[in-house]
């Protein structure tokens, strides 16, 4: 079981957005994500957010804030805790990335670039500024084929 951060960076609207096409046996591969990456040893969840964001983008960012624990579990890839932030940028300034193609995308466009069907779950719940929460999603393959909101069964739009 992995340990991941994932963080939302939000200016003027937009979201920065990271294009998975460099790295090799990504299971990202071709999807967009936020910034973010596995823990490092002795690294608390906030730490991690803070290293990847820097280490990915060059950005130091303010209102760092956890929104979720995201629990995905994959017959492909295992199961994998991951902590999902927001953050603001105060600059669009940002350093080449050698995992992917960094770019500002408007946040209402976000949900119909090629993100995982999940991450479409946890944008809108982020835009809807709801408080901390828990979501479990599975999947087979690629597919998404179950969400738990707060131990709650989602009814999925398959």
């Amino acid at each position: 079981m992995k340990n991941t951060s994932l963080c939302y960076i939000e200016k003027d609207g937009a979201y920065l957005m990271m294009h998975r096409t460099k790295k090799r046996s990504d299971e990202n591969e071709g999807k967009w994500i936020g910034i973010g990456g596995r823990f490092e040893e002795g690294e608390s969840p906030e730490e991690c957010a803070a290293r990847e964001i820097y280490e990915e983008t060059g950005l130091s960012v303010r209102d760092l804030r956890c929104r979720a624990i995201v629990t995905f579990v994959s017959d492909e890839w295992g199961t994998e805790y991951m902590h999902l932030f927001t953050a603001v940028s105060d600059t669009d300034a940002v350093t080449d990335c050698d995992e992917g193609e960094l770019q500002w995308i408007r946040k209402a466009d976000v949900p119909s670039l090629n993100v995982w069907e999940g991450d479409r779950i946890f944008l809108k719940l982020l835009s809807e500024d709801r408080d901390f929460f828990l979501l479990k999603l599975i999947y087979s393959k690629d597919k998404l084929t179950a969400a738990f909101l707060d131990g709650k069964k989602m009814q999925l739009d398959l």
